[in-house]
């Protein structure tokens, strides 16, 4: 059986990485383990977890939908200084 507790140990690892170095796919990571601790905190019947973590992956959403156009938007305009430094 998969121990969560050792799972959300590493996804919380891996998430702090990710967000760390500005990538958008620590946020997704991010959600996946406050599902995670949802969970856990169901079988211990400890629900005070459940709201904090639902509250959390709202936010982890919220900042992924920040992130991503960002993301676009700086490819777009390095793709525009590459096309115009290549024209010069």
């Amino acid at each position: 059986m998969f121990r969560l507790d050792y799972i959300s140990c590493f996804l919380t690892i891996l998430s702090t990485v990710l967000i760390g170095r500005r990538m958008w796919h620590g946020w997704i990571i991010a959600g996946i383990n406050s599902l995670i601790i949802c969970a856990i905190g169901i079988q211990t019947a400890q629900y005070g977890f459940v709201p904090g973590n639902l509250v959390c992956i709202v936010l982890y959403a919220h900042n992924l939908s920040n992130w991503r156009p960002e993301t676009h938007k700086r490819s777009g305009a390095a793709q525009i200084l590459k096309e115009n430094h290549e024209t010069s």
